[in-house]
């Protein structure tokens, strides 16, 4: 059914977006936090990616997205911690600022073009060949994955995760939930921006709208993996983020095989979203039925 190029497309595609899969199981997940950044800091991610390396620097630009990232994940914990604005408003706040940073960042052009400049795949080339694209991305969410499980196993790690469960016992532990707040939406944010400088760097131009729909999209992966690893240790889960988003990638690539308009991609993902809850919830009740 499956072509090797379509294969190929569909795990570099998968690896990639599963850095904000993961992003936003870290923020809804752990933190319960519905994050709307995750958009503009996407496109930020690209655009800081893309100008970075157009200077000649492709794997400088990676670094500097995600500085870029995790300020704007600073700007919307800034303003729920701080300012009192629900996470939902404090989101969608920044995103709507982002546009114009964004804009700004790229010159004021909505559009960049990195075909005459070398990137992170193009260098790999050479001595990756048909694979120069698939290998870097793969390690990359293999690291982050890695990095993730690690991260939430350290002490700042687990006040991050009993944030998210239980605040007001963790304000009477005495720890700061401002800033466990303040980390946890930087990190996810960043990682966010990681994806969108790897995708510049992948189709060689970014655009102001490259991170339309990215919730959507990362959500459909994160709950897609919950589903497929409902249960298990932190580390399992977080696989179960990345094993979804490549699922996710090849759902669409069978909707493209199905000669589905690219314009019915969104209400595929919509769909695939709405499934995965609900039988996420059945399964649920039905478990809860059972031990009952």
């Amino acid at each position: 059914m499956f072509s090797s190029a379509v294969i190929l497309g569909a795990l570099e595609l998968g690896f990639l977006y599963a850095l904000v899969a993961l992003a936003l199981y870290l923020s809804y997940r752990v933190l319960n936090i519905a994050d709307m950044t995750t958009d503009g800091s996407f496109t930020l991610g690209a655009a800081v990616g893309a100008m970075v390396t157009l200077l000649g620097h492709p794997l400088l630009a990676l670094p500097a997205a995600m500085l870029a990232g995790a300020a704007a994940g600073s700007i919307t914990a800034l303003l729920q911690t701080k300012c009192h604005i629900p996470s939902i408003l404090a989101g969608i706040i920044t995103n709507t600022g982002l546009y114009t940073i964004n804009l700004v960042v790229m010159g004021f052009s909505s559009n960049v073009n990195l075909l005459k400049v070398d990137t992170l795949f193009t260098q790999l080339q050479p001595a990756l060949g048909k694979l120069y694209r698939l290998l870097p991305l793969a390690l990359v969410a293999i690291i982050a994955v890695v990095a993730m499980s690690l991260f939430l196993k350290t002490r700042l790690g687990l006040s991050i995760r009993a944030t998210g469960d239980n605040p007001q016992m963790v304000r009477a532990s005495s720890i700061n939930t401002t800033f466990t707040i303040t980390v946890g939406l930087c990190i996810a944010n960043s990682l966010t921006a990681l994806a969108g400088a790897l995708l510049a760097q992948y189709q060689r131009s970014a655009d102001i709208n490259l991170g339309n729909g990215m919730v959507i999209l990362g959500l459909a992966s994160l709950i897609i993996g919950q589903t497929l690893i409902p249960k298990g240790s932190a580390w399992l889960r977080i696989l179960g983020v990345v094993l979804g988003s490549i699922l996710y990638r090849f759902i669409i690539a069978l909707a493209l095989r199905l000669d589905l308009p690219s314009e019915c991609l969104k209400l595929v993902s919509a769909v695939i979203v709405a499934l995965a809850i609900g039988l996420g919830a059945v399964r649920k009740k039905k478990g809860g039925a059972f031990h009952a």
